[in-house]
C-alpha cells in the first residue's frame, strides 16, 4: 500500500496499475498510464495536447461520410414498407 499524500500526488486511483523495476538495492515503482481517463462517470481520452477545432471538424466529416456510405450499403439491401398507422 501506497501512503495517501503519494497517491495523490502521482494521481492514482484504486485499480491503476504500475510497472515495477529493479537495480541493485532499488525498487522503482511507475504508474502505467492509459489514454482513458474516468472523468465524472464518463470515460475520456487523453491524448496530449488537445486537437484543434479544424481537426475535429474535419474529423466529424469524415466520419459522418463513412457512417453515410454505410448506411446507403445497407439500405439496398434492405426492404421499408409502411403500413398506415
Amino acid at each position: 500500500m501506497l501512503p495517501k499524500p503519494l497517491r495523490d500526488k502521482l494521481k492514482l486511483e484504486p485499480g491503476d496499475t504500475l510497472e515495477i523495476e529493479s537495480s541493485g538495492e532499488e525498487i522503482t515503482l511507475r504508474p502505467l498510464r492509459s489514454q482513458m481517463r474516468k472523468k465524472q462517470g464518463v470515460w475520456v481520452f487523453c491524448g496530449g495536447e488537445p486537437l484543434s477545432a479544424a481537426t475535429v471538424e474535419k474529423t466529424v466529416r469524415r466520419v459522418r461520410r463513412e457512417r453515410e456510405a454505410q448506411l446507403t450499403n445497407m439500405s439496398q439491401f434492405a426492404s421499408y414498407r409502411r403500413y398506415p398507422g
